[in-house]
């Protein structure tokens, strides 16, 4: 579901980052849906925070520099 190894879920499961447990012998993890739908809405946030950023880069803001109209008057 995530395209993730199995070592990447148990270290984001250290972090704090999806909850889960072991269960069973041998253990099998059982993960929290919950923890994944706010695992996968966090990366999809840093996604379009990294785009915007890579848009602002890349853009002219003449009204920071002095010149042309502003047209966002905050």
């Amino acid at each position: 579901m995530l395209g993730i190894t199995h070592a990447d879920v148990r270290s984001l499961i250290r972090e704090g980052r999806l909850r889960g447990l072991p269960v069973g012998s041998p253990p099998r993890w059982r993960i929290d849906l919950d923890s994944v739908d706010d695992y996968l809405d966090e990366q999809a946030e840093l996604t379009r925070r990294a785009a915007l950023w890579q848009q602002s880069q890349a853009a002219s803001f003449p009204e920071l520099w002095g010149r042309g109209a502003v047209r966002h008057d905050d």
